[in-house]
């Protein structure tokens, strides 16, 4: 199935919340995120991506340059596993790197697969946030080095 990552606009905001609200983890209750949030992440705070297939949105991400947050990054339940979460993120960073941010971070809940893909993708635990979430960071690398930590030996 062709699919197709693109810059996110104000229209997909209806679709990239149906994404949101399908996951089976990180759930949210309704009402916690508005329209005017994706607009201000979309817009005022940073940019956003979504991958469309068959001719619908079935995953998005969206990265915060004034904070260096990847503030969203959803993929539809019945399209994970295709590697489109690790594309939105590869992009979503890139970006945020090219805004000449020195680190970046994220929280997700614990225990999640959400935990484990953005372990696999190199971030670090900083930590728990105030709302018992894990706070991840990803320092930006030098040239020549890598965010990915060495295997370990057993």
């Amino acid at each position: 199935m062709a699919c197709t990552l693109r810059q996110a606009t104000r229209a997909d905001i209806p679709a990239t919340h149906a994404v949101r609200m399908s996951v089976r983890e990180n759930q949210l209750t309704g009402g916690v995120i508005t329209e005017r949030d994706y607009v201000e992440h979309l817009e005022a705070l940073g940019r956003g991506w979504v991958i469309e297939a068959a001719g619908q949105i079935v995953a998005f991400a969206v990265g915060n340059a004034q904070s260096g947050n990847i503030w969203a990054l959803f993929v539809r339940p019945d399209f994970e596993r295709r590697g489109f979460g690790r594309r939105l993120l590869d992009t979503a960073v890139d970006w945020l790197w090219s805004q000449g941010l020195m680190r970046l971070w994220l929280s997700t809940e614990p225990a999640t697969r959400a935990q484990r893909f953005y372990e696999s993708a190199g971030w670090l635990n900083a930590g728990t946030t105030a709302q018992g979430e894990i706070r991840f960071e990803l320092r930006r690398p030098s040239a020549g080095q890598s965010n990915i930590p060495p295997p370990t030996e057993h």
